[in-house]
């Protein structure tokens, strides 16, 4: 008797595929751009401790059936005593407390909550001068039961995350940031099925 096969075996080898061809390149970078890094920029606040609201989606062309996320966060800038003050750029944590609100298989919705940690790369623009900055993350979070939806399933509560943006900072010495990211979870295959979510999320900051 041929053994019935279920829907978590159909699907690794797409899984497996998808997690293995995209995770690579992050991790290289942000490697590469962390050893590289000649300075640490002081202006515009990026040295400055923080707290950000912000929020978003997963981007679908039907918003009745989309995972929506709003956040809250503490910035606590890392200082590198190796690397000489000024420039471009800047390391900090981001220690984050988001909200999932996702459908569930009842055509209602349901929240999942989420803490986690993220260490950022900020590089800004014309040698540190620009107000305009780019920024990669990566970090780790934990939810407070498996993400579900009628389309996705998680199979762990712990996620990794990887994130890249851009934002401008705003006032007399930059202390107002508005930023928009693109960011994504996943647990780098430790079990399968792993589909991933990623969200494209605006975040205003305000740096003390």
């Amino acid at each position: 008797m041929k053994k019935k096969k279920n829907w978590n075996e159909k699907a690794l080898p797409a899984q497996r595929a998808g997690t293995l061809r995209n995770r690579p390149w992050w991790l290289a970078l942000f490697l590469a751009v962390s050893v590289a890094a000649p300075g640490t920029a002081l202006a515009f606040g990026d040295q400055a401790r923080g707290v950000y609201f912000d929020a978003g989606g997963v981007p679908v062309a039907d918003l009745d059936v989309g995972t929506w996320v709003a956040g809250i966060g503490v910035l606590l800038p890392w200082k590198l005593d190796a690397l000489p003050a000024g420039g471009a750029h800047s390391f900090y944590w981001d220690l984050f407390l988001n909200n999932w609100n996702a459908q569930d298989d009842f055509d209602s919705h349901t929240n999942f909550a989420q803490v986690g940690a993220a260490l950022y790369w900020r590089y800004r623009f014309d040698e540190g001068r620009s107000p305009w900055y780019g920024e990669l993350g990566l970090g780790g979070s934990l939810m407070d039961r498996l993400y579900h939806t009628p389309e996705r399933q998680f199979s762990t509560r712990f996620q990794f995350t990887e994130a890249i943006g851009m934002g401008l900072s705003l006032g007399d010495h930059g202390q107002h940031e508005l930023g928009l990211r693109i960011q994504h979870f996943s647990n780098a295959d430790i079990r399968l099925p792993n589909p991933g979510e990623t969200f494209l999320r605006l975040r205003y900051a305000y740096r003390f």
